[in-house]
């Protein structure tokens, strides 16, 4: 049973390679904003980009050296981790149903 076109496959792709490439530019823009002692980005706000995008949210508390000794900013990993396993049983799905 295939679960979604290939063509549909891609665009989820990219649209997900979009989603941390945007956690990771908030990251790195809220970090520039608190060096320059400007209007800063809302926690909450960072926590939801890291829950669509952990890769590129984690990518950039790393990069950048942000929100890495925040408590709640140890939900970064968490989302990752989760999203992993999303990912892994998505390829298993979409390899044994064939579509790649």
């Amino acid at each position: 049973m295939t679960l979604i076109a290939p063509d549909a496959a891609e665009m989820l792709l990219a649209a997900y390679a979009l989603l941390n490439l945007a956690a990771y530019l908030l990251y790195g823009r809220d970090k520039r904003q608190a060096e320059l002692g400007r209007w800063r980005t809302s926690e909450r706000t960072l926590l939801a980009a890291a829950a669509v995008g952990p890769f590129g949210a984690w990518a950039g508390m790393r990069r950048f050296r942000h929100k890495t000794q925040k408590t709640t900013f140890l939900l970064v990993p968490v989302f990752l981790l989760l999203h992993a396993g999303a990912i892994g049983w998505l390829a298993y799905s979409w390899a044994a149903s064939g579509l790649f």
